[in-house]
């Protein structure tokens, strides 16, 4: 008989709960699944529970993250069949109906505050590929109201059943191309941000990032990433790093908006158009964090590093730190400090 290693043995305890808490969701809806029902249909106590989920939220939004993570592998090589931001929209409308949260997951303040800026982040992506397509002005408000429009539809579709027609939710999604183009860009204090600080340092743990500029973000800080994702010269890659100071019960949902936000892409906006920046979280993000010198990530958190030819050679902390590293002026020779 193979011996299980400690990692194997946590990792099947896991998928265990994984699974009994997907069958005690589905029966009962979150409201009245409990961990007591969880932990009888994993065949393990409260304690092992709580050993390895934060509880009936992490559980519920972990659960959700594995089927969207699994919906968007099973579509890896699909090619989305939209060419306008009209048909981007309905396509959109079609993937999301259905997916929106009970309301009262979100329950204290900490989640919805994560929420928003994880919609901040959701909008901005869907919105640089709407551009992509050929949108005209900044399209994040464009995507952040069909968010909003199919926010409302599920929850009417549950407080109100029958009275949500989805065909006319997707039309209404398709007309939202005539809003007038949105100008906001840039914001005006990115003006006054003080300079990026000029280093030479070499990437500290391990194998340096691409070439570009990586920016740490707190939960709370995600409608930052804008700043460096629009303020990067052309073909200078940008990766986002999500981090947050409370892993057990933020990280979850944080990862359901990411893999919910995968798998819209890979069903509505076909490949060219889908916007370059990177998006990282959990293990990936951490060991970006620590590599660029930030000991003990906080939901507020807001750092940039510039890296070229594998070095850092510019930082950045605060408001505006993306912008900051983003308009780093690097030549093919790293730059070095006086």
């Amino acid at each position: 008989m193979v011996r299980l290693t400690r990692a194997q043995t946590q990792e099947r305890t896991r998928s265990g709960v994984l699974a009994a808490a997907r069958a005690e969701f589905a029966d009962r809806g979150y409201r009245d699944a409990t961990i007591d029902g969880i932990a009888a249909r994993a065949g393990l106590t409260r304690g092992a529970i709580y050993a390895n989920f934060a509880g009936k939220r992490a559980l519920y939004l972990s659960v959700l993250a594995a089927d969207a993570e699994r919906a968007a592998r099973a579509r890896r090589g699909d090619a989305a069949g939209t060419a306008t931001p009209r048909e981007a929209l309905a396509a959109i409308a079609r993937a999301r109906l259905g997916a929106g949260l009970p309301a009262d997951v979100l329950d204290d303040e900490p989640a919805r505050a994560a929420y928003a800026q994880l919609l901040e982040l959701e909008a901005l992506v869907l919105g640089l590929a709407l551009e992509r397509l050929g949108l005209r002005g900044r399209a994040v408000r464009v995507a952040a109201s069909a968010l909003t429009l199919l926010a409302g539809a599920d929850h009417l579709a549950t407080a109100a059943p029958g009275f949500v027609d989805q065909f006319d939710v997707v039309a209404a999604c398709e007309l939202l191309t005539a809003l007038p183009a949105d100008r906001g860009w840039p914001r005006a204090y990115l003006q006054h941000v003080s300079p990026a600080r000029p280093v030479d340092e070499p990437w500290p743990d391990g194998p340096a990032p691409r070439d570009g500029v990586v920016h740490l973000l707190g939960l709370r800080r995600l409608e930052a990433a804008e700043e460096s994702v629009r303020s990067a010269p052309a073909g200078v890659a940008v990766t986002v790093a999500l981090v947050t100071g409370e892993p057990d019960e933020l990280a979850p949902l944080a990862r359901l908006v990411l893999a919910r936000l995968d798998d819209t892409l890979r069903r509505a906006i076909p490949e060219p158009a889908r916007p370059p920046v990177r998006l990282l979280l959990g293990t990936a993000a951490d060991a970006l964090a620590a590599a660029a010198g930030v000991a003990a990530p906080s939901d507020d958190t807001e750092v940039a590093v510039r890296v070229a030819a594998g070095r850092v050679v510019a930082r950045a902390e605060g408001r505006g730190a993306g912008h900051a590293a983003a308009v780093v002026p690097v030549t093919t020779a790293v730059a070095r400090p006086a």
